[in-house]
């Protein structure tokens, strides 16, 4: 428990201090924030033609509110924590590649729902919208990475020798 404890916070220092360097933020965090926007944008055309996406920002044409996805808004440190986690968890690598990979997937779909839910919450209630994006968004975000990770654990395969975990 020591190991895996020590380690998980060794590799979100290495993975956020990564985040921090103008090479990440240039080549990693700006687009992948930039496609969140896009993607967003493109999923809320389907009912609603009046949104446009320039940049990170989310905007209605119709009546010109917007939204701009910054920093701990476009998933990735949500990301990091999960992906340190199953890192540091031990685990054959092949489960935490597909660990990883549905992980991430899990957490950036909930955070487009997250993007596109406060859009429409800010043109309805601002004071909502604050509410939302401060308090539930970022508890329901970090709430997903512990979901996921613990759906994770219980997916992988016990040890040799170990005791069945399953309840009586």
């Amino acid at each position: 428990m020591l190991r895996f404890f020590v380690l998980f916070l060794v590799i979100q220092a290495v993975l956020f201090g990564a985040e921090l360097t103008p090479w990440a933020q240039a080549y990693f965090v700006v687009p992948w924030t930039n496609a969140l926007a896009q993607i967003s944008t493109w999923l809320v055309t389907v009912v609603d033609p009046n949104v446009v996406a320039t940049g990170k920002v989310m905007r209605s044409t119709a009546n010109g509110f917007a939204v701009s996805i910054e920093a701990g808004c476009n998933g990735v440190e949500a990301t990091i924590v999960l992906v340190a986690a199953m890192l540091a968890f031990p685990a054959p690598w092949k489960n935490r590649l597909v660990g990883l990979a549905a992980g991430i997937a899990a957490v950036q779909c909930l955070n487009v729902v997250r993007i596109i839910s406060l859009f429409y919450l800010g043109q309805w209630n601002l004071k909502v919208f604050e509410w939302a994006h401060l308090y539930v968004w970022q508890a329901l975000i970090m709430l997903d990475v512990l979901v996921v990770w613990l759906i994770w654990v219980r997916t992988l395969p016990t040890a040799a020798g170990a005791p069945d975990a399953t309840p009586a």
